[in-house]
């Protein structure tokens, strides 16, 4: 039996995450990805972003809504046998050229075995390094939405703002306004009003970690009459974030449990270090099937789906294992 042929790597593509645009917090891996590549090719404000560290080699720049022609570019080069650093502002799988790239690649018939080798070079997110510079409002469950729609249709950009509002997300709003598109924050305003506080806090962070970057706090009600733009970057609180000493913080729930006086913590009555909340979901579930009411008055005290409530009347409460969990 003959041994199956070795594919020998000629080009390869690396999409690299520049982070928020400061040589500071551009990660080691991303440099040298940057300095092992012939070809440099991406956006160019992103170009600029690391201008010191393209001297020599070859440079493709182009322009906003040209990422397809970018990564087509990129597996043309590597075709040539050239290493490629396909770069994007952030990290290059979020909102980045990860995506595009993979779909042209998988239209011109390429697959992990071929001789084009893929390396995806991660960065810190809009995301991350936003709230850094603001606090911690991302201690609990949050998720990230883009307002541009360019390539998606309003109504389900907006389904997901309602469902995340309604939900009690944090949220970070990507893209949120431009020159042209000035009408989507103050929808995503209206939408979130729907279910939060007009005081919900607000932060708005524009070029981060950049010569330019600007901070702002505001509330929900008048977010849409901050100055926002391309570059920014807008954190929602959910019910629970608080700004305190000009930081914005989001509770990660320890208060649910513990108390803590003079130092010291103590767990509140009912509560056990390590395990479920006794409002977790055995507890919960134990709590509602022994209430006495309907699986429809059950749903709106939950503001939770009818036939979720229904099935897990029906369900037996598993029991709850003996070790002990990284409360996290």
């Amino acid at each position: 039996m003959n041994a199956p042929e070795t594919i020998v790597k000629t080009g390869k593509i690396m999409l690299v995450g520049l982070g928020p645009g400061s040589n500071d917090h551009l990660t080691a891996r991303a440099r040298a990805a940057i300095a092992e590549a012939d070809t440099i090719i991406g956006y160019v404000t992103y170009i600029r972003l690391v201008a010191d560290l393209v001297a020599g080699k070859e440079v493709i720049k182009k322009s906003m809504t040209e990422e397809l022609d970018r990564a087509i570019e990129a597996l043309d080069r590597a075709r040539q046998g050239k290493k490629v650093a396909l770069i994007s502002s952030g990290d290059a799988g979020v909102y980045g050229m990860a995506g595009p790239t993979f779909e042209v690649l998988f239209q011109a018939g390429w697959t992990p075995d071929s001789e084009i080798e893929v390396e995806i070079v991660p960065g810190a997110s809009a995301l991350n390094t936003c709230a850094a510079l603001v606090g911690a409002p991302l201690t609990h469950d949050f998720c990230a939405i883009s307002l541009s729609d360019l390539l998606t249709p309003w109504p389900t950009i907006a389904r997901r703002l309602d469902a995340v509002a309604y939900a009690d997300f944090v949220v970070a709003l990507y893209n949120p306004k431009s020159g042209r598109r000035t009408q989507q924050i103050v929808e995503a305003q209206r939408l979130f009003l729907r279910h939060r506080d007009p005081q919900t806090p607000v932060a708005i962070v524009k070029s981060g970690y950049r010569p330019k970057q600007r901070i702002e706090f505001t509330s929900l009600d008048k977010m849409a009459e901050a100055d926002i733009g391309m570059l920014s970057t807008v954190l929602i609180g959910n019910s629970n974030t608080f700004i305190k000493h000009g930081l914005m913080v989001t509770p990660r729930g320890y208060a649910n449990k513990y108390a803590v006086e003079a130092g010291e913590r103590n767990t509140h009555a009912g509560e056990q270090a390590g395990r479920s909340l006794s409002s977790g979901l055995n507890g919960w579930m134990a709590t509602i099937q022994a209430s006495g009411k309907s699986a429809a008055e059950l749903a709106a005290d939950y503001r939770l789906p009818e036939d979720y409530i229904a099935a897990v009347l029906a369900t037996e409460v598993p029991e709850e294992g003996e070790a002990a969990e990284v409360e996290a």
